[in-house]
């Protein structure tokens, strides 16, 4: 099957395996998901750092993704993974963890501010 990369991307819905609780939405470039079939662990391309990456590259907070699955359209990926502790940079296990009206519904799984503490140093 071959997908349908808009743009040179395609949108990645990220579910737990176990739970089946969506943790996040991200973007694949070809490459990216070349590299996660390859390696089994989740990779991405960040559209606000033009750039490739690892999914727990810096927080240690990867996926192992167990399978991945194509909508009917071929225009929409889903990752099931195993994720090591959170899935959200904000500290939260998924980044759906608020309301539309801004009520935080679950709590944080860790403080961001130690994991990326002199990152980029």
């Amino acid at each position: 099957m071959e997908i349908q990369f808009k743009n040179g991307l395609v949108p990645v819905i990220v579910q737990e395996k176990r739970t089946r609780e969506v943790l996040m939405l991200a973007y694949a470039s070809a490459e990216a998901l070349d590299l996660t079939l390859t390696t089994g662990y989740a990779h991405y391309y960040s559209r606000s750092r033009q750039k490739l990456w690892k999914k727990g590259e810096e927080s240690g907070h990867v996926q192992r993704v167990c399978r991945v699955l194509v909508d009917c359209d071929a225009d929409t990926i889903l990752y099931e993974v195993e994720q090591t502790g959170a899935a959200c940079h904000t500290g939260h296990a998924s980044c759906f963890y608020r309301t539309v009206e801004g009520e935080e519904i679950a709590g944080m799984v860790f403080d961001p501010e130690k994991v990326y503490a002199n990152k980029g140093e």
